[in-house]
């Protein structure tokens, strides 16, 4: 969601947060904190850097939990959260970064919130408009999306 390009001939930086901003533009009254913990593409997240997420969360007071992330190795983080009992956790990403025009990333968002509020414990993902079991769900890559698997 955070990814930003300065123009077509540069590689990507991971920029300043856009999640607070997002929330509070688009008015959410439920209550929410939010924790920066990693500032990384996903594709360069360590084993160390998961359980970070996992301590995180289980040492956190929240039982509804939404965890912004990046599409590439979702699920592995999902799969590293498993163990983690009694926590609604909802992790979700975007397909365009959310400083684009054409993003996803305020849509996956609010379904993230959406799920987190009445889902049962467990994780879950959400892309697309679709609420998967985030044990039993991979990226599509030539599709462009998330499928059940």
């Amino acid at each position: 969601m955070d990814k930003q390009y300065f123009d077509a001939l540069s590689e990507y930086q991971i920029a300043e947060s856009v999640i607070d901003k997002m929330l509070k533009t688009s008015r959410v009254a439920h209550p929410f904190r939010v924790i920066e913990l990693l500032r990384k593409d996903s594709l360069e997240l360590t084993d160390e850097d998961r359980a970070l997420i996992a301590a995180t969360i289980a040492n956190a007071p929240e039982r509804h939990v939404v965890i912004t992330h990046g599409t590439d190795t979702m699920t592995e983080t999902a799969a590293a959260l498993a163990h983690i009992e009694g926590k609604t956790i909802v992790l979700c990403g975007a397909l365009a970064p959310a400083r684009f025009a054409e993003s996803d990333a305020a849509f996956n968002l609010g379904m993230a919130f959406g799920c987190c509020q009445s889902a049962s414990p467990g994780v879950w993902i959400t892309m697309s408009g679709t609420v998967f079991d985030g044990l039993k769900v991979r990226k599509d890559r030539e599709a462009g999306k998330f499928v059940a698997r």
